[in-house]
């Protein structure tokens, strides 16, 4: 089964023909709402990809809570282990340009609450795979990787957003899934040797003995271990909106992983997935369908 334990939000995305500089107002062209957090993305991308799912975070006791799980529960992820809190629902406040690309703003409200007894609600066992965020409290996110260790589980711990402290407990996590912006930050923070990313990345995996994993958004995936390198191409697209690729990839990763696949093949439906995402505008409703993600590793090769 897959646990994910982490944020689960309600989007409010604003489309504008560019993003604004600083202290400007642009002229917005389309207002939504839809399903979001980076752990809640998670587990509908992994429930999509063909997985059993439990959610493990908090929503509030306001209107937005329904809205937020919508998808979760039609999905058919298991919510027994998402509580209520009196703080309100998150939110992220999404401004997507006509080019794609995006600023986004998170009010954490509920995710807050998610605290380290929380993650007894997973009820963790051997084989299980945790994909874990860094939209809640970290002592949480820490609390789920030593569980995860106990249970025998495998851990997958996605580095967004970019928190310095985190530094402390990645290289518990048996991958560490960053995109490279992250990645060349907590590159510093750790002081990992190397002349370009590929070799720091080399050096993070030798000094952990655990795998990472850097998305290059449309130049693919690059992937560490202790004994090998990876590199997988994205597929050639036209993005409409990039919200939610990388918590895709990181879904299907996590499903690809549970499944039994390599990390090889894991890596390739998920970047495909990832992909694919991009194709719709939105977090949630843009998440792939497992069999559209095998149509189109089919029609490449």
């Amino acid at each position: 089964m897959i646990i994910v334990v982490g944020s689960i939000n309600l989007d409010l995305i604003a489309n504008v023909d560019r993003l604004p500089a600083p202290g400007e107002t642009v002229r917005g062209s389309n207002f939504t709402t839809a399903p979001g957090g980076k752990g809640a993305n998670q587990a509908l991308a992994a429930a999509r990809a063909g997985a059993a799912v439990r959610m493990v975070g908090a929503v509030g006791k306001d209107s937005f809570a329904n809205d937020a799980l919508a998808l979760l529960k039609t999905g058919g992820v298991d919510l027994s282990g998402v509580g209520q809190s009196f703080a309100s629902t998150g939110t992220a406040l999404i401004l997507v340009g006509a080019d794609g690309e995006n600023v986004i703003a998170v009010v954490p409200g509920a995710n807050d609450s998610v605290v380290p007894g929380d993650i007894s609600k997973a009820f963790l066992k051997k084989g299980d795979v945790v994909l874990l965020q860094h939209e809640i409290p970290l002592q949480a996110v820490e609390a789920a990787l030593d569980a995860a260790v106990a249970a025998g589980a495998v851990s997958v711990l996605n580095t967004a957003p970019f928190r310095a402290e985190a530094s402390s407990f990645l290289g518990k996590a048996d991958y560490a899934v960053a995109n490279e912006t992250e990645f060349d930050l907590y590159g510093e923070v750790l002081a990992l040797s190397g002349r370009d990313r590929p070799a720091r990345m080399r050096d993070y995996a030798r000094k952990t003995g655990r795998a990472i994993v850097v998305t290059l958004g449309g130049d693919g995936v690059l992937a560490a271990t202790p004994n090998d390198f990876l590199a997988v191409p994205a597929l050639k697209i036209t993005p409409v909106d990039t919200v939610g690729a990388g918590d895709t990839f990181c879904g299907y990763f996590g499903a690809g992983l549970s499944s039994g696949l390599s990390l090889e093949q894991a890596l390739v439906r998920a970047a495909a997935a990832g992909s694919l995402a991009c194709l719709k505008p939105g977090a949630q409703p843009a998440i792939p369908l497992v069999k559209d993600v095998e149509a189109a590793l089919a029609a490449g090769r």
